[in-house]
């Protein structure tokens, strides 16, 4: 490679950030490492509205920082982008913002650059009050009208962990029985990430492994929802009000649906039925079900990552899909403990299973040679010459697979039973979107 690959990293600051980049760190000492042969001739500009200093950087990534550039930009204006790609002839912007995605991906469309993220973000849902219980449907909606008028871009969108891996987890085990359809995808998650020492632990405070901010949108500003083929479901409650059983052969546990896009975009492409069902530490937990009388106060309440830099962390975080059929189901999840993900990459399990699914969707546009447009990772994983697979578990290295004999059916017949609770009818509370 004559001259350096150029890669622009936005919201370089964050938390995610820093484990791509410490995944970086490691692929470019590690020749086999699928990203290796770019990283080893890479320029790399880390761009955040509130950037932090090079000594920051140098202490998780010592190698890799000497190929870093650092910027301090506010991207509300795509613009921005836009001359900074230019002036630094970028050739991949991988997106950990919360920059706007259609902004993002339409300057990259412009300048025919490749382009990956995690999530969808819309800066105009964000300032309209009235669709605040379902901004991220509303930002989805947004998003379709506009995705397939993206036509010179080579993207990737929404592959972190869930959304992202947990795409090709569920194509992986369709694939495997592919003539039977499942009746359902459900994405599943318990992480029980906490601190080992409880004297850290302060009061009114939300504990998230990811940003506290984004998880209470998800956890009290959203409606729960769940999906039947194109048809969205929205049920008027608290999510917290409402738990769904979750069984992966002897491990049980019950957790709330939130919305989020793979669940969206699988239960219409797939035409089944699919919701995220999750379950965070106990405190915030109770912290949540406390005050469901009056869920705005927990927005006075103090947010804090839990991130090992702070104090040790022990538990776990668990992600994956579970597959139903008939007359038995089918799991695949991957589980990482707080002190594997800090003792190989100094930062939390959640962190580490996120940043694995922008290195493989980056590998699989470097590497793979997938077509122009805007791509999802179910797509891409069906396709038999992707190997995103291959690149997810380079870094997330253990994966659970089996069989769960019989079904504990679909949705709403894993609804715990509350004695507290009149007995309800869920159907009748919910309003089709």
């Amino acid at each position: 490679m004559d001259n350096p690959f150029v890669i622009t990293v936005l919201g370089s600051s964050g938390g995610v950030a820093r484990a791509l980049l410490t995944l970086f760190e490691h692929s470019l000492l590690d020749e086999q490492a699928p990203l290796h042969y770019y990283l080893s001739n890479a320029k790399i500009h880390g761009i955040d509205r509130e950037q932090k200093p090079r000594s920051y950087y140098r202490e998780f990534a010592p190698e890799l920082s000497s190929r870093l550039k650092l910027h301090q930009l506010d991207l509300t204006h795509a613009e921005s982008l836009k001359q900074h790609c230019m002036r630094t002839k970028t050739q991949l912007v991988i997106d950990l913002s919360w920059a706007d995605t259609r902004s993002m991906i339409a300057c990259c469309d412009e300048l025919g650059i490749a382009y990956v993220n995690t999530a969808l973000e819309d800066t105009e849902v964000d300032e309209m009050p009235e669709m605040e219980a379902a901004s991220l449907l509303e930002r989805i909606d947004r998003f379709e009208k506009v995705e397939h008028t993206f036509k010179q871009v080579r993207a990737i969108v929404c592959s972190g962990m869930n959304p992202g891996v947990v795409q090709w987890m569920a194509v992986k085990l369709m694939k495997e029985n592919a003539e039977q359809k499942p009746r359902a995808i459900y994405v599943v998650e318990k992480d029980d990430t906490f601190y080992v020492d409880r004297s850290l632990v302060k009061p009114k405070t939300v504990y998230a492994t990811w940003s506290p901010e984004c998880f209470l949108e998800e956890a009290i500003s959203n409606y729960p929802v769940y999906s039947i083929g194109d048809t969205t479901y929205m049920l008027f409650d608290d999510v917290y009000n409402r738990e769904y059983t979750v069984r992966l052969g002897d491990l049980t546990f019950s957790g709330c649906i939130m919305a989020h896009e793979e669940t969206i975009a699988l239960a219409d492409d797939y035409e089944l039925e699919t919701a995220f069902i999750y379950r965070v530490n106990d405190y915030t937990t109770e912290q949540i079900k406390d005050n469901l009388d009056n869920v705005d106060e927990l927005w006075e309440y103090d947010q804090k990552l839990l991130h090992p830099d702070d104090g040790e962390l022990d538990g776990s975080d668990l992600v994956g899909v579970l597959l139903v059929y008939d007359d038995h189901e089918r799991y695949m999840y991957n589980v990482i403990k707080n002190t594997d993900a800090y003792a190989e990459f100094r930062t939390n399990a959640t962190y580490v299973q996120v940043a694995s699914g922008i290195y493989a969707a980056a590998a699989v546009i470097l590497l793979d040679g997938i077509s122009p447009g805007v791509h999802w990772v179910h797509d891409i994983s069906e396709s038999e010459d992707s190997r995103y697979g291959d690149y997810v578990t380079y870094y997330l290295r253990e994966f659970v697979t089996g069989t769960n004999e019989g079904t504990d059916g679909l949705l709403l017949a894993r609804l715990v039973d509350d004695e507290d609770d009149d007995d309800e009818d869920e159907e009748a509370d919910a309003a089709v979107l």
